[in-house]
């Protein structure tokens, strides 16, 4: 007997065919794994393949959490084994890629932790709305010895400024909502209870407009953006980061206090990088 499939973890609802509502729904935690990596490339692929789509916006069903960093419990192997995407690049930041260079508007709505993988897919979509009391940002990646995969280093700098880029990079420190929006990692900070009805507002009178318009604009504007080939050298960085001896032991340790369980590290993660021995 066939197993049976493991359950979605994007669920998509298509409110009409003007606008989508993106879901990530893997709780406890929302960590990304090479199955929700696969669910990102079938859903690029239908972002692009839909011809009435004009918005798409990204959120989550887990308390507590937007979209939070990989899954260190899956097997390597299952993630550098799938092909690569349209793009040439690997699986993830093909995605990254082509979501910056979709004909629609892709808006991140943001409540609770957005760590590593949350934080770039938020530098990847054209407008971020957080939660004043519960949105959190955080590059962590090189607290425990890893360069990040998913293009921060190529994104951060456009938006926030070189300087600020490698204070969010190096410090692996979490960034709040306010903080964020001053500093232009996301467009505003809002009160939690008008956070939905605003993306709503955005995303409903976008979805009025012109396709065409939209994607002349955006292709626009995408022209000062970094050449994608700088994400796939910040993937094949990560990965190798992930073999050095600093990256494994970081990860050992922060797992022997409770990493990737729900608790006290995954809250307050920027804190437990602190403290972790040099290495």
């Amino acid at each position: 007997m066939n197993a049976q499939a493991a359950p979605a973890q994007i669920r998509v609802v298509r409110r009409s065919s003007a606008c989508w509502r993106v879901t990530f729904d893997n709780p406890p935690l929302n960590v990304m794994g090479p199955q929700m990596v696969r669910e990102f490339a079938g859903l690029i692929d239908e972002i692009e393949a839909a011809p009435g789509l004009r918005v798409v916006v990204f959120d989550s069903a887990v308390e507590g959490v937007f979209l939070n960093h990989s899954d260190f419990r899956a097997p390597l192997e299952d993630l550098l084994a799938l092909p690569p995407g349209p793009t040439g690049l690997p699986p993830w930041p093909d995605f990254l890629v082509r979501l910056t260079r979709a004909p629609v508007c892709s808006i991140a709505l943001i409540r609770g932790r957005a760590t590593g993988n949350g934080s770039e897919i938020v530098l990847s979509c054209d407008m971020a709305f957080a939660s004043r009391e519960t949105a959190i940002l955080s590059q962590w990646e090189v607290g425990v010895g890893m360069v990040a995969g998913g293009g921060p280093m190529a994104r951060l700098p456009q938006l926030i400024g070189r300087n600020r880029a490698l204070e969010v990079l190096l410090t692996s420190e979490d960034i709040r909502a306010d903080q964020a929006e001053a500093w232009g990692y996301i467009n505003r900070a809002l009160p939690d209870a008008e956070l939905d009805d605003h993306v709503d507002a955005i995303a409903n009178r976008i979805a009025r407009f012109d396709k065409w318009a939209i994607a002349q604009t955006k292709r626009l504007v995408n022209t000062s953006l970094s050449p994608d080939v700088e994400l796939g050298a910040g993937w094949e960085a990560c990965i190798a980061s992930l073999g050095r001896p600093a990256a494994q032991e970081g990860i050992a340790a922060l797992t022997e206090k409770g990493f990737q369980a729900p608790g006290d590290v995954e809250t307050r993660l920027a804190v437990h990088l602190g403290r972790l021995a040099a290495r």
